[in-house]
């Protein structure tokens, strides 16, 4: 019977002893590009930046694996990661200074932070330890949008030779007016407008 009364008070201590000191909870919604923090020093809601077309942020399950202050990326051109926290391989949630496109998907892959708050986040995960949790489908963004309707191939739809790779030009066209007269099908943007988007 002492036995297994002290079995009971140890297991019951090891549980107390766990809950106290609870890892840091990172929930990553790739649908509304936001990061939902849970940990012992507050709750936090911050935007985030997710794998942009072309690319994929792994959705699943995770744990920190490796924390490093201050990481360069040698597969992108030596791109600063501030306070990046490896989940799985390469990826990573780190700062960022492009800070204007939190909430969109424009990364490679990576999970990036405004700077203050991947600050934050790291100090939490280095004393508390860390879970991580991605979910959600990544939205088509009108970023996303904008970069397929960069190419003439893009803007119609279709494939149309070497000349489906030129970049779209942004501004109307020269003899818009004559390439009207002799193409009744043309219809010349209004003004003002941004052509290429204009016949999306």
């Amino acid at each position: 019977m002492r036995i297994a009364s002290g079995a009971c008070a140890l297991f019951l201590g090891l549980f107390n002893l766990t809950a106290a000191h609870a890892t840091v909870v990172i929930d990553i919604n790739l649908s509304t590009q936001t990061m939902h923090v849970r940990g012992n020093s507050g709750n936090y809601d911050w935007r985030v930046s997710t794998a942009r077309s072309g690319f994929v942020t792994p959705r699943g399950h995770y744990r920190p694996i490796s924390l490093q202050r201050m990481h360069y990326s040698r597969k992108y051109d030596m791109t600063p990661m501030p306070y990046s926290i490896f989940f799985r391989g390469g990826y990573a949630i780190h700062g960022t200074s492009s800070t204007g496109q939190l909430g969109r998907p424009v990364s490679h892959g990576c999970v990036r932070l405004a700077p203050g708050n991947a600050a934050r986040l790291f100090e939490m995960v280095r004393s508390e330890g860390g879970s991580i949790s991605i979910s959600g489908s990544p939205p088509h963004s009108l970023y996303a949008r904008k970069r397929h309707s960069a190419t003439y191939a893009g803007w119609r739809g279709r494939p149309e030779g070497a000349m489906s790779y030129a970049p779209a030009r942004r501004t109307t066209p020269i003899g818009a007016r004559a390439l009207q007269l002799t193409n009744p099908v043309f219809r010349a943007p209004p003004s003002g407008s941004d052509w290429p988007y204009y016949y999306q």
